[in-house]
């Protein structure tokens, strides 16, 4: 799977309705960016901490599956955590996940997020469990 093949099959889903695009994948790390806009923002105008939490989940487990055989495996989210650091009103976040395992089970992602100026925005980690797929 490749880039332009996971942001098609993610446009009809959450992550196209966040407008969250996968940007860049190279050496077990995967980017995707998100407009803070309408549809991302909480009602005072910042970017919503679960907006930033979908973001993170997302570029986390778009990782696992471009490092496993989707044929034969499924990659489901086991856990994420984060810290909002800073906020924002406008612009866009870049995500940024990097393994810090990969297990033949589970893969532990690092995430960063950041402003259009580079500022830390928030810090997530993301655990995905690797699935086999059952015959049907």
């Amino acid at each position: 799977m490749n880039l332009s093949e996971i942001n098609k099959i993610c446009e009809k889903t959450l992550i196209g309705h966040l407008g969250i695009v996968f940007t860049g994948f190279q050496n077990e790390t995967l980017e995707a960016s998100m407009s803070v806009d309408e549809r991302t923002v909480q009602p005072m105008g910042y970017l919503h901490g679960g907006a930033s939490l979908a973001l993170a989940e997302t570029v986390g487990s778009g990782a696992s599956l471009l490092l496993i055989d989707p044929e034969k495996f499924n990659v489901f989210g086991m856990s994420v955590s984060a810290s909002h650091i800073s906020s924002v009103r406008q612009g866009k976040v870049h995500a940024k996940a990097t393994i810090i395992h990969k297990g033949q089970a589970t893969h532990v992602w690092n995430v960063e997020i950041k402003d259009d100026s580079g500022k830390l925005i928030s810090v997530a980690r993301v655990t995905n469990a690797i699935v086999p797929k059952k015959e049907e």
